[in-house]
């Protein structure tokens, strides 16, 4: 199977590609559907890809092998269909012999990380905002605040990265990388509020309510008055985006999740 090609300049190769080689990739990106098919979330996969070429990763992504994880159709209450997709997946990833992945979508990662591992999936599994620290760390890539140097940022905590798996530091870190002003909403970390869109929410009109629930999350990260609301999941960025412009600030504030602002900050 021939790689993605993202534009003339960057090739992605796939997982059949290396396995045709012999070769073994350091990681498997999971780009997840969000990463594939949605517009916005797009520009997160590729500004993701071009810090895993800027660091020199040896890295490979499915292709059209990768099909969804599941996880909106076990949110939904759809087991069997949940099944279907998570085993067709194990095949073809233990197939391939893969034992590390990292996504930018925290519903895969969760699901990728701890549901797959009772049907016989198991690896280690990351988040992209701990891949790129791990990096940054290493030195493998470098970035200077630039455009952001001095902003204020604040960071929304997806769901199933913060609460779900305990992770709150890594995109932080990431960020302060910036030189940013790291600013915090009045409920972040443990405490942070949902952006509305978990729970296959995002794929079905909003419940009886008196307020939808990205509106109040929407406001929140505005009261830190920010120039950079941060995401770390492209549910989360869509949600925030439209919470963002229901309030017409589109103009003052940009949503953009944590690879595009290292890649940007980087020129990577």
């Amino acid at each position: 199977m021939d790689g993605i090609v993202m534009n003339t300049q960057v090739h992605v190769p796939t997982m059949a590609e290396f396995a045709a080689s012999g070769e073994v990739p350091e990681v498997l990106f999971w780009v997840g559907c969000a990463g594939s098919f949605d517009d916005r979330a797009r520009k997160i996969t590729k500004a993701f890809v071009r810090i895993l070429n800027a660091a020199r990763v040896k890295f490979a992504v499915l292709g059209q092998e990768e099909t969804c994880t599941g996880d909106p159709a076990r949110r939904a209450g759809n087991e069997f269909l949940f099944q279907m997709q998570a085993l067709q997946n194990v095949t073809v990833l233990n197939g391939y012999g893969v034992k590390r992945i990292v996504t930018a979508c925290p519903h895969c990662f969760n699901t990728l990380k701890n549901e797959y591992p009772a049907l016989g999936g198991q690896y280690e599994v990351l988040h992209h905002t701990q891949f790129i620290n791990a990096l940054l760390k290493e030195g493998r890539i470098k970035v200077e605040g630039g455009d952001f140097k001095g902003k204020r940022i604040t960071f929304h905590d997806p769901c199933y990265l913060g609460r779900g798996n305990n992770e709150y530091e890594a995109p932080r870190e990431v960020l302060l990388k910036l030189d940013a002003a790291l600013v915090e909403m009045k409920r972040s970390r443990q405490n942070g509020l949902c952006c509305g869109a978990g729970g296959a929410q995002m794929f079905k009109e909003a419940e009886p309510g008196t307020r939808e629930v990205n509106h109040e999350r929407g406001e929140e990260a505005l009261a830190t008055a920010p120039q950079i609301i941060a995401a770390g999941c492209p549910f989360c960025n869509t949600m925030l985006t439209d919470g963002v412009k229901h309030f017409n600030k589109e103009g003052e504030v940009v949503v953009k999740d944590v690879a595009e602002l290292i890649a940007e900050a980087g020129e990577l």
